[in-house]
């Protein structure tokens, strides 16, 4: 989106936590209350290829979001998300299971001969429990169905990316390959 954060105030960014997608997004959006800032659109990810995202999906940095519905095919026109691994649970801080995260990886290609990429998908629902107690709570509504919307968080990984950040400093040290060209007074 080349507007993607017209919502929020100047400076601000997004990059929310695992517990802050589930519980300050998801569940609002399952449970059909507004969200604040509306920023995360809705977004059939399935026709589009990873590349594409730019432009339909909300951009900070190099990652996409957005809400899709729940379902099987993970198929787009020129590949398939593959699963990896099983669910992780998502929790608050106080240690409540609130949410379940699973990862994809994006092969191009026929399912399963496909050519893997660096594209990842980190997709989060609602726990069962969590879905079944707040829905219990809301008197006088009909049953939401919370196992029908995801919200995605999608990014291409780098070849040399092992997971972790290196602060400002590392940085710097790693840069000095050579102590031999470092003159120390004497």
């Amino acid at each position: 989106m080349a507007d993607n954060n017209v919502n929020l105030p100047p400076g601000f960014r997004f990059y929310p936590t695992d517990e802050e997608l589930v519980v300050h997004f998801l569940h609002r959006k399952a449970a059909l209350l507004p969200c604040n800032p509306d920023v995360i659109p809705d977004l059939d990810l399935y026709p589009y290829d990873p590349w594409e995202l730019d432009g339909k999906a909300l951009a900070e940095g190099n990652q996409w979001y957005f809400f899709s519905r729940r379902t099987q095919n993970r198929v787009t026109g020129n590949g398939y998300w593959k699963p990896l691994g099983g669910d992780e649970p998502v929790t608050t801080s106080a240690s409540k299971r609130v949410g379940l995260k699973k990862y994809y990886m994006f092969y191009t290609g026929e399912p399963p001969a496909g050519i893997k990429t660096n594209w990842i998908m980190q997709e989060y629902r609602l726990s069962d429990t969590a879905s079944s107690s707040r829905s219990s709570k809301r008197k006088g509504h009909p049953k939401t169905d919370y196992s029908k919307w995801v919200v995605c968080r999608v990014y291409e990984r780098d070849d040399d990316d092992d997971g972790t950040e290196l602060s400002c400093l590392d940085e710097v040290f790693l840069s000095l390959d050579d102590l031999d060209e470092i003159n120390f007074p004497n």
